[in-house]
């Protein structure tokens, strides 16, 4: 036996390294068919020794395990989205923006080509992929770990030994042209519709339930960030080179970059030579190379400071604006929308774009009948850039703007210093009801399983619902007469509006439709206020002091709860059972030492890890600075604290700490 399991673990070793020079290395070192031969030998040594089973086995990357619901994770580490540049004089102030904070010391950067797919956090314990979790809302994802283990150039379990204990990396899930396009004639050539470019594809994939499907499409995944402690290199380049070290598929174009000039050579050279690869790309991203000095930057609340992406320009193209239609949204907005003659943009076919407003309308002067330049802004949403005046007919006539609602016939209005027009009839008019409720409903909000948002407008034309309140008084024979609507469906609907009912109260508050309150915005007020009934009645000036609420979002928060049908929904969804008071987690806090004090942390430390102070200093009641301020009580700084920080600091004769003397303060 013991020479049975000698010889499945040498086949297995050397499927895997024949599975790595093929899938990351892209250098073949066996024909296809002594593959599949040395493949089925090990396939039939597992059938006949099943106690020698190994999930992590070549054999195992088939597939086979069907996912009907994919699990929600949080992130270990947030997936931040990153901030968008589209011009030279766009890095060079982000450059001038870094250089404030960390003082003017020379940078490098680490440039990487930005691939147009899927995003996915993949987490490895002791070298073991042990779960891939999709992007998500940049918080939490779904669990897609069965079909990314399909994937041949994603590692199961790492090369070498010199990798961290637990880490995150992030890549991109992209399927390579030459296998979208096989594909796509596999389906031509039995009669079905064509899939529209890579990218949704790929994306799709990774939902499949199947993942034997999964298996089937080429898909490959491209690594760029590793995320963790201890991580054993001190760059963003260095990381890259131990990923591939560990047996990941990292691209080999990425460059380090000594200026901002040579950031510029490698985003002009590949804006010409992109077309030459083999996946989609839409910019470049650029990134500040020092880790610590990632650290020192830090994060917004969407992105990281430290890097930037460069978007190439997007694809243009020309068709016949054939009307306008004006859209109503959730909270009255007016969007005017062009319907277009059909038109090929980036890999997917264009019917509409935004005009966003009535100003941008009348400079672009764009009329009915014109023919218009039209691009994908982002890649993403397209939009009317332009108007070939040229051939404009003689007979054109200037756009008129909608002077009332295209729904419900109210007068619009247009606040001053604000760009789109507004429909006040916020209690009458169809389509802010329904975009309320099915707002109130969404995954960030309640995330009320069993109710979409075909089925809120479903419920609110057969009068079921008025506003999301009635949500809660719904009976199962109340929906069961509902078209497409089975006793199963009725039953999912019914459940998980009762399950709504234990969403934490921060997510209630934004799923209310506060103007101006997102979720950043309804979870610094929930921590704050704690209830419900606390924000109801806060006044304006005491509201503003509250960490980034300015006038506008105060004033939007005030008038909401002035409103007595506001007041009404808001006692009825208490009597329903929605969580209306934050959930008070187990304290940590040991004393009230710092209590009041606002403490910024900086530099490198050797006791203790960056996040265990900031952990110690709300442990003892203080607070943690993101920047250093007029508000700062005192600097924690360790070594390596960025000059200006420290010049800052100085300036304003604020206390700095050592790490020996903040430890000592605690204790």
């Amino acid at each position: 036996m013991t020479e049975v399991k000698s010889k499945i673990e040498a086949l297995r070793k050397e499927l895997n390294e024949h599975n790595y020079n093929y899938y990351v290395l892209d250098n073949a070192t066996i024909s296809d068919f002594e593959f599949d031969q040395k493949l089925k030998e090990l396939e039939a040594l597992e059938q006949k020794y099943p106690e020698f089973f190994d999930a992590d086995s070549p054999t195992q990357r088939v597939g086979g395990a069907i996912t009907k619901n994919f699990e929600t994770i949080v992130h270990r580490n947030r997936m931040y989205s990153l901030d968008n540049s589209y011009s030279q004089e766009d890095l060079l102030d982000w450059e001038k923006r870094i250089q404030k904070a960390l003082g003017d010391v020379p940078m490098e950067y680490t440039c990487e080509l930005k691939y147009d797919g899927a995003s996915i956090s993949i987490t490895y314990e002791d070298g073991v992929l042990v779960r891939a979790v999709t992007r998500g809302d940049g918080v939490q994802g779904d669990d897609v770990t069965n079909n990314i283990k399909t994937i041949k150039s994603v590692p199961i379990r790492l090369k070498g030994n010199d990798y961290p204990k637990s880490f995150d990396i992030r890549g991109e899930i992209i399927l390579p042209f030459a296998g979208f396009e096989r594909m796509n004639q596999e389906l031509i050539e039995i009669g079905e519709t064509p899939y529209a470019n890579p990218r949704n594809t790929a994306s799709g994939s990774l939902k499949l339930q199947d993942s034997a499907e999964v298996a089937k499409r080429p898909l490959e995944c491209l690594l760029y960030n590793l995320i963790g402690s201890d991580l054993g290199f001190e760059t963003q380049y260095e990381g890259l080179e131990k990923a591939r070290q560990w047996g990941f598929k990292v691209p080999t174009v990425s460059k380090l970059a000594k200026s901002m000039d040579e950031v510029l050579e490698f985003i002009a050279y590949w804006d010409v030579h992109r077309h030459e690869l083999p996946y989609e790309t839409d910019g470049v991203v650029v990134k500040v190379n020092s880790l610590h000095d990632q650290e020192e930057l830090g994060f917004t609340a969407k992105s990281p400071r430290w890097a930037i992406a460069y978007k190439f320009k997007a694809e243009q193209g020309e068709t016949l604006l054939e009307s306008i239609v004006y859209q109503v949204g959730r909270t009255g907005a007016i969007t005017p929308v062009a319907n277009l003659a059909p038109v090929q943009l980036a890999g997917t076919t264009v019917r509409r774009a935004s005009l966003h407003n009535a100003d941008q309308i009348a400079k672009l002067d764009v009329r009915v009948g014109d023919y218009v330049y039209v691009e994908k802004g982002g890649e993403i949403i397209p939009k009317i850039v332009g108007v070939n005046t040229v051939v404009r007919p003689s007979d054109s006539q200037p756009t008129v703007y909608i002077t009332t609602c295209p729904e419900c016939d109210t007068p619009l209005k247009r606040n001053r210093g604000e760009a789109q027009h507004y429909c006040p009839n916020v209690y009458g008019c169809p389509p802010q009801i329904a975009g309320r409720i099915q707002h109130f409903i969404s995954r960030k909000a309640m995330d009320i399983e069993g109710l979409g948002e075909e089925t809120v407008v479903l419920l609110y034309n057969n009068g079921l619902i008025k506003d999301y309140a009635d949500l809660y008084e719904l009976k199962k024979e109340d929906v069961l007469p509902l078209e497409r609507m089975a006793e199963k469906s009725a039953d999912n609907l019914i459940n998980g509006i009762e399950a709504s009912k234990s969403i934490p109260f921060e997510r209630v508050l934004y799923a209310l439709g506060i103007r101006y309150v997102g979720e950043t915005v309804a979870k610094k007020l929930a921590n704050h206020y704690k209830s419900i009934d606390a924000l109801a009645v806060a006044p304006m000036l005491e509201m503003i002091t509250v960490d980034e609420i300015g006038e506008r979002i105060a004033q939007s928060v005030i008038d909401f709860f002035s409103n007595d049908i506001n007041k009404q929904t808001i006692e009825r969804l208490k009597a329903y059972g929605v969580q209306m008071v934050l959930e008070e987690k187990e304290s940590t806090v040991v004393s009230d030492l710092l209590k009041g004090k606002t403490i910024v942390v900086s530099g490198v430390f050797t006791q203790v890890s960056r996040e265990e102070l900031k952990q110690m200093i709300e442990d003892h009641g203080g607070k943690n600075g993101s920047s250093i301020s007029a508000k700062t009580d005192y600097v924690v700084a360790g070594d390596k604290m960025g000059p200006s920080k420290l010049e800052k600091a100085n300036q304003l004769g604020i206390t700095i700490l050592t790490e020996e003397a903040f430890l000592t303060m605690i204790k």
